[in-house]
């Protein structure tokens, strides 16, 4: 049985001790891990569009494509190509209906359905060069949340808190949040902490109610009762803890304490009243909107800019899904109904309150859509795109980020990159460099090596700092 002396003075035994001093208030929050160099980010706000948001109809026009609409593919670019549903024999290029017009001093191209982002042109970086290696949903997004495709690895909100900790102490280091309860194909995997202690997990809030399920204590259960339960069972934890070393119970006593401040600071997060009328109108909390899709999204901006600043350290939002194989102009333009406006608040409120310069905004889906009309067997008509993760575009804005640029270009029909190449690995090593990290310095030892997000890959998108 190790020893409470040699537990103490490994790595994971000094990361614990830490953290429960951290939490006595022996030590200030971020005393126990620090940056590598000054960070330019302190908070995260990762708009997650599960299901692949079609590029060439949002963020990258393509007037060659629409000329060559209904025309077969060369066959040199098809060759050892992978499809989840496409039948390549026969697909055909797919042109774009939508209007394309150049915003803000920077000329940036935005399509007719994103009315509301594209005021904010100056304050983005577009990035119209993205790729991956999956082109199915749950490998493609755990790709994107863990640096892995596969179940079990901590996701990039984990990653952060592991490196800065948490700077509130009421209210998670890191929170998810989906719209109207809408799945996901990786399900807790899209914000676990895999091999990092459990308390680097993301909490799982809803917008409505009781932000947690099980919050609130049973009737005729007072505060005072709850009090003393905890700290019943927190003594017999740190007592277990003394005898076996397990990490896990030091990770179980946090959670415990998190979980009772919460009860007080989780209600009060989610009651609105104290937001002007003109706040509440701007994300569009007051739409009409027979789903509810619309007014449960804009809350869930609204929540995201209240819990970073109450220190929550990194928020994901869900927005499920864009994945249109059928219906591409409906579907496309409900999703882009549902998001525009409340993520244009979001960034206008974020600049309003002086937070935008220190909270980094991200958005953008696992893969994009391909440039070929889906023609799986069975459909009548070809009204979608198939996955394509050989080229796609994303956004980010804030936290360091140099805005009003375009960054990468793809070919003119938009199948792959022909600029400025950026990997997802190379995506995560450019957010850990904006929060103060070398990405392959941040490090965890597991199963007798040290993992990081970006494994053995991954470089800083120089381009894209300010």
């Amino acid at each position: 049985m190790a020893s409470r002396r040699r537990f103490l003075s490994s790595g994971i035994g000094s990361l614990a001790l830490a953290s429960m001093l951290r939490d006595d208030g022996l030590l200030a929050d971020d005393s126990f891990q620090a940056p590598h160099f000054a960070p330019k980010a302190k908070r995260c706000i990762y708009l997650f569009m599960e299901g692949g948001p079609s590029q060439m109809d949002l963020f990258d026009p393509k007037p060659k494509l629409n000329e060559m609409d209904g025309q077969a593919m060369p066959e040199s670019l098809l060759e050892g190509v992978k499809f989840a549903f496409t039948e390549k024999e026969t697909a055909r290029l797919l042109g774009s209906p939508r209007t394309f017009k150049k915003y803000g001093q920077c000329g940036m191209d935005m399509s007719d359905l994103l009315p509301h982002l594209s005021d904010h042109a100056d304050d983005i970086a577009l990035i119209r060069s993205m790729y991956c290696d999956q082109f199915n949903h749950l490998p493609g997004q755990l790709l994107m949340l863990t640096g892995t495709p596969f179940r079990g690895a901590p996701t990039l909100g984990s990653w952060l808190n592991y490196g800065l900790g948490s700077s509130s102490k009421d209210l998670p280091g890191y929170v998810a949040m989906t719209t109207l309860g809408r799945g996901l194909p990786g399900g807790a995997a899209s914000w676990s902490s895999g091999f990092l202690p459990s308390n680097y997990s993301g909490a799982l809030f809803r917008n409505e109610g009781s932000p947690v399920l099980n919050l609130a204590n049973p009737d005729k259960i007072s505060p005072e009762m709850q009090r003393r339960t905890i700290e019943a069972v927190n003594d017999l934890n740190r007592q277990r803890f003394s005898e076996t070393a397990n990490p896990e119970i030091a990770s179980r006593i946090k959670n415990y304490e998190l979980a009772y401040r919460m009860q007080s600071a989780a209600p009060e997060l989610i009651d609105l009243s104290d937001e002007t009328e003109a706040t509440k109108e701007a994300y569009g909390l007051n739409r009409e909107d027979k789903t509810g899709f619309q007014a449960s999204y804009a809350r869930n901006c609204l929540l995201a800019r209240r819990l970073v600043e109450r220190g929550t350290r990194f928020v994901t939002l869900f927005l499920s899904t864009w994945d249109q194989h059928s219906k591409l102009d409906s579907e496309l333009a409900k999703n882009a109904k549902i998001s525009d406006q409340p993520v244009a608040a979001l960034l206008q409120d974020l600049k309003d309150r002086g937070l935008l310069d220190e909270t980094l905004v991200v958005w953008g889906g696992e893969f994009g859509r391909t440039p070929l009309g889906e023609n799986r067997s069975g459909f009548k008509t070809v009204t979608g795109r198939d996955h394509h993760p050989y080229s796609f575009s994303m956004w980010m804005a804030g936290g360091g980020i140099k805005g009003g640029q375009t960054l990468g270009s793809t070919d003119e029909i938009g199948w792959g990159v022909e600029k400025d190449p950026v990997h997802i690995h190379d995506l995560h090593a450019t957010i850990l460099h904006l929060f103060g990290f070398d990405h392959e310095e941040l490090t965890y030892r597991f199963q007798g090596r040290d993992f990081r997000l970006t494994d053995v890959h991954g470089k800083v998108v120089k381009k894209l700092l300010a």
